[in-house]
């Protein structure tokens, strides 16, 4: 345990951190960066769990959040983790044994996770204590600090989205590669944000859905090539320009209106080297 931190970023999450927190053993330091800069959350958390430090930022997004974090860890591990995340801390050592197995040469390590799409969330096969993957998810990430700086950490550029992917990616270029263990299993209680008025979760999936193209379309542009990208992501435009119209001359559903006018937005923005700009107010 003196060996690893904890990592967390959370946004708007005062529902889940503090029950989050008491699962985490009292020996392990946990550094939390608080992207909605509410300083009673951050009293309220520091007076009650004395290993744990949080600082107060003003919504800079996942990349810098955690890029700032992994400067303050100290030890030769850390372990990035949302806190929507059910997870046995106990299994902690065996990303342990499995860096040291690996001669600690790996970008990161991640856990199973339970009840998910097999489609849109890849892992390795569920006989294999463990096994190679082209990344892990962001949400629970095993690394090693001095790997991690190698690397040159997370692109400040992601704001949300794939901003661990192209962590995965770059770091082969070193020679590093991602892993998976079957032997620690995770499971989402679902996102983390919690917004307390309608209207707010409504701007907080439309400002997810310009997120969400901007970043693949820059991960794209950015691992292989412009033409790539558009190439790659032209069914996407399409299928989108057709939505928005749709729900545009639907006037009742103003829902979906937006959804598909924001994804657009982000798709075009990213197309035009824009930087992810938009925010939630």
């Amino acid at each position: 345990m003196s060996d690893i931190s904890i990592i967390i970023i959370t946004y708007k999450s005062e529902s889940l951190i503090k029950d989050f927190l008491k699962k985490i053993p009292e020996k392990i330091p946990v550094i939390i960066v608080e992207n909605s800069n509410n300083l009673s959350l951050k009293d309220d958390i520091e007076n009650n769990f004395f290993n744990v430090k949080v600082y107060l930022k003003d919504n800079i997004g996942v990349s810098r959040a955690l890029n700032f974090a992994a400067n303050k860890v100290i030890t030769k591990y850390f372990l990035q983790i949302s806190p929507d995340i059910q997870l046995n801390f106990n299994k902690i050592e065996i990303f342990f044994e499995l860096a040291k197995i690996l001669k600690d040469n790996f970008a990161a390590i991640g856990p199973r996770f339970l009840d998910v799409k097999e489609k849109s969330h890849k892992q390795i096969k569920k006989y294999k204590d463990y096994d190679a993957i082209n990344a892990i998810h962001g949400s629970c990430m095993f690394i090693k600090k001095n790997c991690f700086e190698k690397i040159g950490g997370f692109d400040d550029n992601f704001f949300l989205y794939f901003e661990e992917t192209e962590y995965c990616n770059r770091a082969k270029k070193f020679n590093l590669l991602s892993y998976q263990t079957n032997k620690v299993e995770v499971k989402s209680i679902g996102r983390s944000v919690k917004m307390t008025k309608e209207r707010d979760e409504d701007k907080l999936s439309n400002l997810l859905s310009w997120h969400f193209v901007w970043s693949k379309f820059y991960f794209l542009r950015k691992n292989y090539n412009y033409m790539y990208a558009l190439v790659l992501c032209l069914p996407l435009m399409i299928r989108t320009i057709i939505k928005y119209f749709i729900f545009k001359y639907l006037k009742k559903d103003k829902k979906n209106f937006f959804k598909y006018k924001y994804r657009l937005s982000g798709l075009f923005n990213s197309m035009m080297g824009r930087k992810s700009s938009l925010r939630i107010d």
